[in-house]
């Protein structure tokens, strides 16, 4: 196991260059000077000539990569170009909306998802299989935008149970923290139960027409045993891998959400960072997104050996 581990790292490192060297690429050849949006319009040739060279964007762009990876490498992100102020601080400031949005919507998802999936497999063919079957597909396909501005309708403005917008620190109070998070998270939930939904129903399918399962309902093992003892745990490893895969790809959901919801998160400091064209904003949440899901991967699959004794490493 410490040596599936340390070889796993030292295959992060590879991918983390990858990463790196992709994004730098990427940020430096796409359109736009990010020198001429901070002049403004009636800036001069000279202003943004002044202004690419204090901040070394006439530097050959192997100069710029090897100064940004020796800044990377000394906890370093460097230093926003419109803010003036530190990357990791500015990140630091919209995690909380971000975290909490994330995991109350894994906890719902899974909740939820695993839950439909079971009782689907449980009903196969029953008219509550094809409800939830329905469901599924409907909110697998159906954009988050579209879930959102739904759902505001509904319960914010039809109803007004719940606020349209905004967000509120749980430090000043627990009560509006949640109400404020109902709503992006039921959003933001929706594609991801049905995913889960979808490959939980699939997975239990499979393993629930097995020899052995059929041996255990003839022994006069209950639906519960059977479910929950017997089916959901051979179930596991697929199931754990679609959660695994769905919380490290939940930033692209987050910046959606965020946006329709004018949330101060993470998702919305990219937004306004891909405007603005600052790279250093960008470049290092996509470097803190990607270290993310390559250790949530890692973590699934070590957890499988948790689940299936049969697997090892």
């Amino acid at each position: 196991m410490a040596t599936y581990i340390l070889r796993r790292l030292v295959s992060t490192i590879g991918v983390m260059v990858m990463v790196g060297v992709f994004v730098f690429l990427l940020l430096r050849l796409a359109p736009g000077d990010p020198a001429a949006m901070i002049a403004g319009k009636s800036a001069t040739a000279e202003m943004i000539a002044g202004i690419r060279e204090r901040l070394g964007l006439n530097d050959p762009l192997p100069v710029q990569f090897i100064r940004w990876v020796r800044n990377l490498l000394g906890g370093d992100f460097g230093t926003s170009i419109f803010a003036g102020r530190p990357v990791l601080e500015l990140i630091s400031q919209r995690l909380e909306p971000t975290i909490s949005i994330s995991i109350l919507t894994m906890i719902l998802s899974v909740t939820i998802g695993v839950s439909f999936g079971i009782l689907a497999a449980w009903r196969a063919g029953a008219l509550v299989d094809r409800i939830l079957t329905a469901f599924a597909t409907v909110g697998f396909s159906v954009p988050v935008f579209v879930v959102g501005f739904f759902l505001i309708y509904l319960l914010a403005i039809t109803t007004r149970w719940l606020p349209v917008q905004g967000y509120q620190p749980i430090g000043r109070s627990f009560t509006p923290w949640f109400v404020h998070l109902i709503l992006p998270t039921l959003t933001l939930s929706v594609p991801y139960i049905a995913y889960i939904a979808r490959i939980a129903r699939a997975s239990m399918l499979e393993v629930l027409s097995e020899d052995y399962m059929r041996t255990a309902a003839a022994k006069g093992a209950s639906s519960y045993a059977m479910l929950f003892h017997h089916a959901l745990k051979n179930a596991g490893v697929p199931i754990l891998t679609v959660i695994g895969l769905s919380f490290a790809g939940l930033i692209s959901g987050v910046v959606i959400t965020e946006t329709v919801f004018n949330i101060p998160g993470v998702g919305r400091l990219v937004v306004d960072a891909i405007n603005n064209r600052d790279y250093p904003i960008i470049q290092g949440v996509l470097i803190l997104v990607s270290g993310l899901y390559v250790l949530i991967n890692l973590a699934v699959d070590l957890s499988y050996t948790l689940i299936d004794p049969r697997i090892r490493y």
